[in-house]
């Protein structure tokens, strides 16, 4: 379906550029902002070119698992709204929200950046689950780089509620922030489209990539989690190149961090 489209695209990076004029390994214009939503506990707003997001941080008070009584948790969604992408339809979470929603969650549980076991209020009794919202404004590519930045940012931002008579207070919040560690991790995906392999794929080079991974790298350089799509298997000197590329651009997505 997509054939004339991808050769047109790969005649362009015989050329060593994209439709776009930027680079293989180069991002497009990129802005973050915190403290977007006065209605959750923290929240970031992420633009990557003409992608744009919302992640908002809401806390609730629940019972830990059996396994782990004196552990908090998380709580990852994502929702594509039609509004942001004519391919986006109402109803039921589409695959791949299901799939950023994954990806996001495990390069935060995997990366250790939050504490789980200082989230617990009352072992076996009470904990703080942190529930994490991606919210999708306008859609051009690359939401798993965009919302994973987002919602570092927005795990920053958030200030622990006050608790009276086991409730929670939402108008009342703390000084207290989440308990994160300095390995804050950053999602990079590399695209491979052809021999070629790209960064900040936009929609138009999503439709036709071959194979993507997307790796997440903590703040001490150790590769947290990887999530492969595309319908290509890849090689071994395919992931090698890939993981590399993805370490050499991590840094430039954390700096919005600071």
């Amino acid at each position: 379906m997509y054939e004339n489209q991808k050769q047109h695209i790969i005649n362009f990076l015989n050329k060593g550029l994209r439709f776009d004029r930027r680079k293989l390994d180069e991002y497009r214009d990129i802005s973050l902002e915190t403290g977007v939503s006065k209605n959750a506990e923290g929240s970031a707003r992420v633009r990557i070119g003409e992608t744009d997001l919302i992640v908002g941080i809401k806390l609730e008070l629940g019972e830990p698992y059996p396994d782990s009584p004196d552990e908090g948790t998380i709580m990852v969604g994502a929702e594509l709204l039609p509004l942001s992408n004519p391919e986006f339809e109402s109803g039921p979470p589409r695959i791949e929200a299901i799939e950023l929603a994954r990806v996001v969650d495990r390069g935060i549980r995997e990366s250790k950046v939050l504490d789980f076991k200082k989230l617990c209020i009352k072992k076996g009794e009470k904990i703080w689950i942190v529930i994490i919202d991606i919210v999708t404004i306008n859609v051009d590519g690359n939401l798993f780089d965009a919302s994973a930045l987002a919602a570092m940012a927005a795990l920053k931002d958030a200030q622990l509620p006050k608790i009276k008579d086991n409730k929670i207070l939402y108008k009342e919040p703390t000084k207290d922030k989440l308990p994160l560690s300095a390995k804050e991790p950053v999602a990079v995906t590399v695209c491979k489209i052809g021999d070629y392999l790209i960064i900040d794929p936009t929609s138009e080079e999503e439709k036709v990539i071959d194979a993507r991974l997307t790796v997440a790298i903590t703040k001490e350089g150790k590769i947290c989690a990887m999530q492969k799509g595309g319908t290509t298997p890849l090689s071994a000197g395919d992931i090698d190149k890939m993981v590399e590329l993805a370490a050499k651009k991590c840094e430039e997505l954390r700096k919005y961090l600071k």
